[in-house]
């Protein structure tokens, strides 16, 4: 398989490997991470990173069934 069709197919990235996830969470993340959190019933930890919050997301997502 050429590396073209791998990343084709998996066009995931570890946030832990990304080049900016360590920037600040952005607006629309920590919009949808506020409506997850809510459905949840949990709450979002101050000044998390890009991937933090993707990272959340995901675990929130797969709790409320969003996922």
């Amino acid at each position: 398989m050429s590396e073209k069709e791998q990343v084709t197919q998996n066009p995931e990235k570890d946030p832990e490997k990304w080049v900016t996830g360590g920037e600040p969470i952005t607006g629309p993340q920590e919009s949808y991470l506020n409506t997850l959190a809510q459905e949840a019933d949990e709450e979002v930890p101050e000044d998390l990173t890009k991937a933090e919050a993707s990272e959340l997301i995901d675990k929130l997502q797969d709790e409320t069934g969003r996922g």
